[in-house]
C-alpha cells in the first residue's frame, strides 16, 4: 500500500510555528507588529481569484496581514511597474507575493525582474535564483515550491543521496534550480521536458518523480519505478476539480510515497511562502 504524504497536515506544522514566532515576537522584540504582506492580482482568472482569496484566508490564521493590489485585466505593463516600484519603496510592506500566471501582454519576466530582491516571497526574481545556483552554500530564501519538495522528503525521512531524480516541467528555470538544490543534496538528477520522446524510459527508473508539467493526470502506471517517490507539482482544473500530472487511482500502488491533488503541494507552498514573509519581516525589523 502506497504512503500518502499529506500535505495539509505538514503546511499545518509549519503554520503553527509562524504562530508562535509571531507571538514570541511581539513579545519580546518588536513591540506589536505583524509581517505585512503585498499581494498583486492582474486579471479576472478564476483559478487566481480562489488562490489569492486562499492566501489572505490562510494568512489571517498565522498572524500575516496581507494587502491586495487588484488590477483589471487591461493595466498596462507601465502601470503595474510603476506600482511594484511603489511597493517597493513602502517601508510598511515587508514581502511582495505577485500571482501566476499573468494575462496576455503582460511579460511575467519583467515583472519579476523589477520585485525588490529582499521582498521576493517567491524567490524567482533574477537576483535571488543568480545566488541560489551560485553555490551549495546558499543561505538565503528557498523558493517555497522547492522548499516544499525538500520538506515533504523530509517528513518521510528519505535519503536522496545517490537516489535517481527525475524531474518533468516546461520551464527550464524551474527545473534546472531544482535539479541544482537537489544535487546539492547528492542526488542524480535529470530535468526533462513532458514532450521527450524517451519520457517514460527515463521516469520509469526515477526512485524520486517529480513532476511539474501541469497536463492532466498524464503519468501512468507503466512511467513509474516500483517504490518510487512520487511528487506531483502539476495542478489542472478540469470541470471544477482540481487534479494533478499524476493518474493517482492508477500510479498509487505502484508508488512507495505519492503526493495527491489536491491535497498535497499546494498547502505546503503556501505554508512556505507565508515562512519567508516571516524570515524577511525578521530580517528588515532587525536591521
Amino acid at each position: 500500500m502506497p504512503k500518502i504524504i499529506d500535505g495539509k497536515k505538514l503546511a499545518e506544522k509549519i503554520k503553527d510555528q509562524i504562530v508562535k514566532e509571531i507571538i514570541s515576537f511581539n513579545k519580546d522584540i518588536y513591540n506589536i507588529t505583524r509581517p505585512n504582506l503585498a499581494i498583486v492580482l492582474i486579471g479576472e482568472r478564476p483559478d487566481s481569484e480562489l488562490y489569492v482569496s486562499l492566501k489572505e484566508r490562510e494568512a489571517k490564521k498565522v498572524g500575516v496581514d496581507t494587502h491586495l493590489y487588484r488590477c483589471a485585466e487591461n493595466t498596462s505593463e507601465r502601470e503595474i511597474l510603476e506600482m511594484i516600484e511603489c511597493l517597493n519603496n513602502d517601508k510598511a510592506i515587508d514581502a511582495i507575493l505577485v500571482q501566476m500566471p499573468l494575462p496576455a501582454g503582460i511579460d511575467a519576466d519583467t515583472i519579476i525582474l523589477a520585485l525588490d530582491p529582499a521582498k521576493d516571497v517567491d524567490g524567482f526574481q533574477p537576483d535571488n535564483l543568480e545566488k541560489l545556483l551560485k553555490s551549495c552554500d546558499f543561505s538565503g530564501l528557498m523558493p517555497p515550491v522547492f522548499a516544499t519538495v525538500l520538506e515533504m522528503l523530509k517528513s518521510i525521512n528519505y535519503e536522496i543521496k545517490n537516489k535517481q531524480v527525475v524531474i518533468i516541467s516546461n520551464s527550464d528555470i524551474f527545473g534546472k534550480t531544482l535539479a541544482h538544490i537537489l544535487k546539492c543534496r547528492g542526488a542524480k538528477v535529470e530535468a526533462i521536458k513532458a514532450d521527450d520522446k524517451n519520457l517514460a524510459a527515463i521516469t520509469s527508473q526515477a526512485d524520486i518523480l517529480i513532476t511539474a508539467a501541469g497536463k492532466p493526470e498524464f503519468i501512468k502506471k507503466d512511467m513509474v519505478k516500483k517504490g518510487a517517490v512520487v511528487i506531483d507539482i502539476g495542478i489542472t482544473k478540469i470541470g471544477g476539480k482540481a487534479v494533478g500530472d499524476v493518474d493517482f487511482k492508477e500510479v498509487k500502488d505502484q508508488t512507495g510515497y505519492i503526493t495527491p491533488v489536491p491535497g498535497g503541494v499546494g498547502p505546503m507552498t503556501i505554508a512556505m511562502a507565508f515562512k519567508n514573509t516571516l524570515e524577511i519581516y525578521k530580517k528588515r525589523r532587525m536591521q
